[in-house]
């Protein structure tokens, strides 16, 4: 999957050589500190720093002796270092290590998918300025509402993706975390400033209070804010999704020289992108299951979370990261059918203007129940190839009220474009 499916930057992240390159500069960070605290010589600092350095294949190998994945990891190192490998992890349990490797890993990972955000919001931004008075059909239950333009569809999804990317921000945050209090979170075994030089060192901030592991509420916020940018995803999705059914036919997904649609029915294009991101917005919140699961271990710790952890971080940043970019690919390479999008309207015969025909009647001294039963009798006896506008303008007592040039006005869909024209730029502020 990481090498066939997802950009190698995030796959690299999340491999085993950059877990242990993560988990190595934490060891390294140590040993500086504790050194510059007097805990260990100043030289098994400097050959740790210098020297230290593993094979994946080796840890491997030694970990079907120990049965310990951090014991053969922190042996493997101290092979290269030599007689100073002995202050390697010198007052740590494995989940000083693992606990802040990961941390590395999770801020290393949202520089990538900030960037994938930042590319779909750049061609969302293109599209919605480019559609920003191309009239479309509002839909509510799926049936015609009101007239709204694409450019207005697309600025609600807009703007979702950065209340999103501002909920992963602060997850983020609250999980860029060290921690190297040791055994059940005493610092028994390790000075507290040593934790708070190496956090400075790796960019990180120190746990307020840890067990043995850090808690894990920060991760399950981590995990929920992916799980939110999928969702976000996926409603985008849908709506796609929907557009380009047969009988909507207003956007379709780029469709490339080459590109097969079936193996049986030549003929066809479809939405394979938008079904593709919407089974993947089913993982991510899968993924947010087990990750609150994890917070609740046993007294100070146990490792039923390890296991789970080892597939939700890998799998749900690099899907992540694949949604969002094909998201933008979709995006960027979207055909809009106007002249489908306006013919769609007329399907309805004008209904979609009812609402404000019915604001019109009232204006002219009706009430709003003898309006509203009005509009609705007409709109529901329509004789075919009729529309809501020339029935309204055969009916005397409507003529009486609203002039044709005033109902031309209403059907038109201008006061429409003109109100959405000054909402639009408030998704397109940043």
């Amino acid at each position: 999957m990481i090498d066939r499916y997802t950009l190698p930057e995030m796959g690299q992240i999340w491999s085993l050589q950059a877990r242990f390159e993560s988990m190595m500069k934490v060891e390294i960070a140590v040993a500086q500190a504790q050194a510059k605290a007097g805990i260990i010589p100043q030289k098994a600092a400097s050959d740790i720093k210098k020297k230290s350095k593993f094979s994946v294949d080796r840890i491997l190998e030694l970990e079907q002796v120990t049965k310990h994945d951090v014991i053969a990891f922190v042996s493997n190192l101290a092979e290269h270092v030599g007689d100073s490998g002995k202050y390697i992890h010198y007052g740590l349990t494995s989940s000083d290590v693992i606990d802040t490797a990961v941390s590395l890993q999770i801020k290393d990972a949202s520089k990538l998918i900030f960037q994938k955000i930042e590319k779909l919001e750049s061609a969302l931004r293109q599209q919605i300025k480019t559609h920003a008075q191309t009239i479309c059909a509002g839909r509510t239950h799926g049936m015609h509402a009101e007239p709204t333009t694409f450019g207005m569809k697309l600025s609600g999804f807009l703007v979702e993706l950065k209340r999103n990317q501002m909920r992963f921000k602060t997850a983020i945050t609250q999980c860029e975390i060290g921690k190297l209090s040791g055994a059940v979170g005493t610092y028994s075994a390790q000075d507290i400033d040593v934790e708070q030089m190496v956090c400075k060192n790796l960019g990180l901030t120190p746990e307020t209070i840890a067990t043995q592991v850090i808690p894990r509420d920060r991760h399950a916020e981590v995990i929920f804010a992916i799980s939110m940018l999928g969702a976000g995803l996926e409603r985008l999705s849908i709506e796609l999704r929907h557009l380009q059914r047969t009988e909507v036919s207003e956007v379709y997904e780029g469709f490339s020289p080459g590109q097969k649609g079936s193996s049986a029915m030549p003929h066809k294009k479809n939405p394979i992108s938008a079904e593709n991101i919407t089974g993947i917005a089913r993982l991510l919140r899968g993924y947010l299951i087990a990750a609150h699961e994890n917070i609740a271990l046993w007294h100070e710790r146990d490792i039923s979370h390890s296991s789970v952890e080892r597939v939700i971080f890998p799998d749900a940043f690099i899907v992540l990261d694949y949604a969002l970019n094909r998201m933008a690919g979709v995006i960027q390479g979207l055909e809009v059918n106007k002249e489908q999008m306006k013919a769609n309207m007329d399907l309805s015969s004008g209904h979609l203007f009812s609402s404000h025909v019915l604001l019109a009647l009232i204006e002219k001294g009706l009430s709003r129940e003898d309006a509203y039963k009005l509009v609705q009798k007409h709109a529901h006896g329509l004789k075919k190839g009729q529309t809501l506008q020339d029935s309204l303008l055969d009916d005397g007592q409507v003529s009486s009220l609203i002039t044709k040039k005033q109902l031309e006005q209403i059907f038109s869909g201008v006061k429409h474009i003109k109100t959405i024209q000054k909402l639009i730029p408030r998704a397109l502020k940043n």
